[in-house]
């Protein structure tokens, strides 16, 4: 990966436009009705929620989200790698600076909702790698079979 850019992004954009909706549209095939957590682009500009996208010049390669729960914790959302870009780390370097940043307001913790299916065990491993340790639901989330929470302690 050379000059891989990470930056705030206001969601304006079609890119990042059409990038959320082909996430939603593949979360809508893998995920049961009822068990999707993604958010959509109007929910996504919440102003709780810090907005990253990852770019190699004009290509957007990915992107992340981090949402504030209250003043010590938050919660990692919208991580997604372009198809073309998968396995080259894109998505290490976006969870690392949403590491930073949760660290640098302070928080104790980092949550996080991903899907049980077998499409998502990438997604785990990345989370364990970095850390993260499986706990019961939390914030608003229900018990769901559907659904994997996480949290990490900063």
């Amino acid at each position: 990966m050379s000059r891989l850019q990470i930056r705030e992004d206001d969601l304006r954009g079609r890119k990042i436009a059409d990038f959320l909706c082909e996430h939603l549209e593949n979360m809508n095939e893998i995920t049961p009705p009822g068990s999707i957590h993604a958010l959509d682009l109007e929910a996504l500009r919440s102003p709780d929620i810090t907005f990253w996208t990852a770019w190699e010049g004009d290509e957007l390669l990915g992107c992340g989200a981090l949402k504030e729960l209250d003043s010590r914790s938050g919660e990692v959302k919208s991580m997604r790698t372009a198809k073309a870009h998968r396995r080259k780390g894109i998505a290490s370097k976006i969870l690392e600076h949403i590491i930073k940043e949760a660290e640098g307001r302070a928080y104790d913790c980092l949550n996080l909702e991903t899907g049980a299916l077998p499409e998502f065990a990438p997604a785990r491993a990345l989370y364990i790698r970095y850390g993260f340790k499986y706990r019961g639901s939390f914030a608003e989330y229900i018990d769901d079979p559907n659904s994997v929470f996480m949290t990490k302690k900063l």
